[in-house]
């Protein structure tokens, strides 16, 4: 049990950063992200959005106070990553590594997640 709470919170931690780094970037160079969007055939309007649910899914992780929330969240970095490294591999652009790490770090941290999270009874 100490080793997959040791992964655990390796691949959150990993997955935590990486997910609020890119919300604050969304938020301080805009501009940047604009052009990387543009690039990627993402429309701009999404930026701010997608800012504000990456700070609200590491929240929804970290404290646990829905299970539903912390699952959506879960959910959602899995495919707003697995998107973004799809797009990176489409356009060629080489940068397609960190979504790969996040990825990676979504799927270990939700896998981990369950292995020390007691399951509620079935309701089948």
């Amino acid at each position: 049990m100490p080793r997959q709470k040791i992964f655990y919170w390796i691949s959150t931690a990993m997955m935590c950063f990486i997910f609020l780094f890119s919300a604050f970037m969304y938020f301080t160079r805009y501009d940047l992200v604009e052009g990387l969007y543009g690039l990627l055939g993402f429309p701009s309007w999404l930026i701010y959005p997608m800012a504000g649910m990456k700070i609200l899914g590491v929240t929804a992780v970290l404290t646990k106070v829905s299970p539903l929330l912390k699952e959506w969240a879960y959910a959602g970095f899995f495919f707003d990553s697995l998107l973004t490294f799809t797009s990176h591999h489409i356009a060629a652009d080489g940068q397609g590594v960190m979504a790969a790490i996040a990825l990676l770090s979504v799927i270990a941290s939700r896998y981990f997640d369950s292995r020390m999270t007691p399951r509620s009874p079935s309701l089948v």
